[in-house]
């Protein structure tokens, strides 16, 4: 009986040994194993089992593209300005066993090295190019650093200089600069927005004056139009009196009476001496010697 507890112990404690170093190595990740102190393999995704006792995970390294927030490092420009620059690194590992043996504290690693690098590369540079030259600075330190860190199974995607701290009265200077700048732009703004509402202005000068002249225009033109009609209609008034006169074969004497009315219509004017034809002299004597003769016959009361 105390042989079979014995027994059962022993197989579960073999149980146990076997399940915990049954290893599954997750996505983007790989496992540095080492046998017997020596580097041994790398583990990749999936399923693994170590042998107890010689085999051990000596790291487990993310494959995943990483990010390092490097703080603020002083650095001095040609022209001797003191600068505050901190930077932001971004890698990831391609080489795991590299990354494990390569160097000692990688990360610590990477930021001595940045920070030597910016100083180079600034110390290089007047204060106006490193505040105008940051893309050129970045794509410099990936370059040096890519090529430094490949001994360490690291690949440096890309370098970023975060903040750029120039000293205190510098910010001062390129503040009341930008201020300027804004200032002036400001004003720049406003003389467009007068000299627009200037042009507007005129321009609707312009367009009413237009209007007013195509308004006397065209009521000239209706006036105009109203005179020669009215014309019109007074000239088709006689030529239609003519022509019903015509129509009606009137006779010499009542043409000639017609003439003297015309006549008389033209004494009541202002003309001061009126010439009558002959013929309508004579006829003016008849009419007078009847109206005569027509008051003789009136019997008097």
């Amino acid at each position: 009986m105390v042989g079979l507890i014995i027994v059962g112990i022993i197989v579960l404690v073999v149980l146990l040994i076997i399940v915990s170093n049954i290893k599954i190595v997750p996505q983007a990740h790989a496992y540095v194993i080492e046998r017997l102190g020596a580097y041994y393999a790398t583990w990749d995704t999936g399923l693994h089992v170590k042998i107890p006792f010689i085999d051990k995970i000596s790291k487990k390294v993310s494959l995943k593209e990483q990010v390092v927030d490097f703080p603020p490092q002083p650095v001095i420009t040609r022209d001797n300005v003191t600068m505050q620059i901190d930077t932001v690194v971004y890698f990831e590992i391609t080489d795991p066993k590299l990354y494990c043996y390569g160097v000692e504290r990688p990360l610590s690693a990477i930021e001595n090295l940045t920070a030597t690098t910016l100083r180079n590369i600034i110390g290089d540079l007047e204060l106006d190019n490193t505040l105008t030259s940051r893309d050129t600075i970045n794509d410099k330190i990936r370059i040096i650093l890519d090529e430094a860190t490949d001994a360490w199974g690291i690949k440096v995607i890309r370098v970023e200089l975060k903040n750029i701290l120039p000293p205190r009265e510098i910010q001062d200077a390129m503040e009341k600069q930008m201020k300027a700048e804004r200032e002036r732009r400001a004003r720049i703004l406003d003389a467009e927005g007068e000299k627009r509402s200037q042009i507007l202005v005129a321009e609707g000068m312009k367009e009413s004056a237009i209007l007013k002249a195509d308004a006397v225009k065209e009521q000239k033109i209706r006036e105009a139009q109203g005179e020669a009609e009215a014309i019109l209609t007074v000239q088709k008034a006689n030529a239609d009196a003519l022509r019903m006169l015509n129509e009606a074969s009137p006779t010499d004497r009542i043409i000639q009476l017609k003439s003297l009315e015309a006549f008389a219509k033209a004494a009541d004017g202002k003309a001061t001496k009126i010439i009558i034809p002959s013929d309508i002299q004579g006829l003016a004597g008849n009419v007078t010697a009847v109206r005569e003769l027509w008051k003789d016959d009136v019997p008097k009361a």
